[in-house]
C-alpha cells in the first residue's frame, strides 16, 4: 500500500479518532532474571533425551514387578452363602486362592473369585475349581466339576478355563461352562465370543449359543439355544459319530442308503438330514462348523445348504472350501453375524487373511 488514491472517509475518522489515544511515554524498562544455573546448549538438546530415558525405564520396572507380583500373586476369593473351602481353610468372609490350590463347594455353597484385574467368575454349588495360572500374560481356571459363571473385561486369550472335554478360552465376554460327573461340559454364551480348543479342533461359540462337548470327542459343534428342537435332537445323535470310521451316507437316508445297512451309519445319515432339512439362517453357524467334522460326500450337501442360507463371499469357492481351505472357512465365517473372524485370527492368532483370489 503506498498510499496513492482517495482516502476512505471513515477510515480517515478512525485514524484521528486513534491519534488521539496514542502514548507518547517510554516503554518501561524489565530486568532480565539471573539464572543462577545457566544450562549450556548441549544440556537443553540432552535433557529430552534423558527424560524419555527416564520414563522409559520407570514403564519397564513399574511392568516387570508388576508381572513378577502377578505370578506370585493368588486371587481373592469371596463367600456368597454357605460354606466354601480353599484346600482345608474355610472361606468365612473372604479369602486367596494360591497356585495349583483348588475352591470347592457344597451343595449349598457359592463363592465369587477376582480373576486379577481383568473379571470375575461365581462359582455354583457342588463345584471344583483349581487355579492353574495367574499372570500378566496367561489367567487359567480348572473346572472339574460342577459350574461356574463368568464376566471377563478384557482383551482376547487371556483367560481360560480348562475342563475335562476341552478348553474354554474367552474371547472377552459373559458365559456359562458347566461340567457333569462324566467329564462332559455345557457351554452358554450371554455375551460376546468363547472358542472351545482341544487336540487341533475348535468351536466359535456366540452370544446365544451353545456346544456341548465329551471327553474324548473334542469339542462339539454349536448351536444357538432357540434351534428347532428336531435339529437339536439330531445334532445330538451326529456328534458323537462324526469320529466313526465308517464315513459319510451320499444323499443321506432319503437320497440312498444302501439297502439292509443298520446301525451307526445309518443314524449318522438320518441326523444329517434333519440337521440340514431344519436349518435356519442364524443356523448356519451349526453348518459351517461341519464342514470340517464330515465326509466329503457329507460336505458336498452341507456346503449346498449353507450356500442357500448364508451365500459365500466372493472369492470363497466350492473346491477350496471342500479342499479345507481355512482362509475361505474364516471369510465365510465373517458373514454369519459372529464377528469378523478373518480379524481376530490376523491379530490374535497371527494367521493370514483370505488372499485377493
Amino acid at each position: 500500500w503506498d498510499g496513492s488514491g482517495n482516502p476512505d472517509p471513515e477510515g480517515e475518522g478512525l485514524e484521528k479518532l486513534r491519534g488521539t489515544l496514542r502514548e507518547d511515554l517510554p516503554a518501561p524498562a524489565f530486568e532480565m532474571p539471573v539464572r543462577r544455573f545457566p544450562l549450556r546448549w548441549w544440556q537443553w538438546q540432552t535433557m529430552p533425551r534423558f527424560a524419555a530415558v527416564a520414563a522409559m525405564l520407570v514403564l519397564v520396572l513399574g511392568a516387570t514387578l508388576l508381572l513378577r507380583f502377578e505370578q506370585r500373586a493368588s486371587w481373592v476369593v469371596t463367600r456368597v452363602e454357605g460354606a466354601p473351602r480353599v484346600a482345608s481353610r474355610l472361606i468365612a468372609n473372604s479369602g486367596r486362592l494360591g497356585l495349583g490350590e483348588w475352591l470347592v463347594t457344597d451343595s449349598s455353597s457359592r463363592a465369587m473369585i477376582d480373576v486379577g484385574l481383568i473379571g470375575e467368575v461365581e462359582v455354583k454349588p457342588d463345584s471344583r475349581v483349581q487355579l492353574l495360572s495367574a499372570n500378566a500374560s496367561d489367567h487359567r481356571l480348572a473346572l472339574q466339576q460342577g459350574a461356574i459363571f463368568a464376566r471377563i473385561w478384557a482383551p482376547p486369550r487371556l483367560f481360560s478355563v480348562q475342563t475335562p472335554s476341552a478348553n474354554a478360552v474367552d474371547m472377552g465376554c459373559v458365559y456359562r461352562l458347566e461340567v457333569d460327573a462324566a467329564g462332559a461340559s455345557l457351554l452358554h454364551v450371554e455375551t460376546g465370543l468363547v472358542t472351545l480348543e482341544r487336540n487341533g479342533r475348535e468351536s466359535l461359540v456366540p452370544a446365544g449359543a451353545m456346544c456341548l462337548t465329551r471327553p474324548g470327542d473334542g469339542p462339539g459343534t454349536p448351536f444357538y439355544e432357540d434351534a428347532p428342537e428336531k435339529l437339536k435332537q439330531a445334532l445330538s445323535q451326529l456328534d458323537p459319530l462324526l469320529g466313526a470310521p465308517q464315513g459319510g451316507v451320499a444323499g443321506g437316508v432319503e437320497g440312498g442308503v444302501p439297502g439292509g445297512i443298520e446301525g451307526p451309519m445309518k443314524i449318522r445319515a438320518a441326523a444329517l438330514d434333519t440337521v440340514l432339512a431344519e436349518s435356519r439362517k442364524k443356523d448356519a453357524l451349526t453348518l459351517w462348523h461341519l464342514l470340517t467334522r464330515v465326509a466329503p460326500d457329507e460336505k458336498n450337501r452341507i456346503f449346498d445348504r449353507m450356500a442357500r442360507l448364508v451365500p459365500p463371499p466372493a472369492g470363497v469357492t466350492r473346491e477350496g472350501i471342500l479342499s479345507g481351505n481355512a482362509a475361505m472357512r474364516d471369510a465365510w465365517a465373517d458373514q454369519l453375524g459372529i464377528g469378523s473372524l478373518t480379524w481376530w485370527r490376523f491379530f490374535w492368532k497371527k494367521t493370514m487373511p483370505l488372499p485377493g483370489k
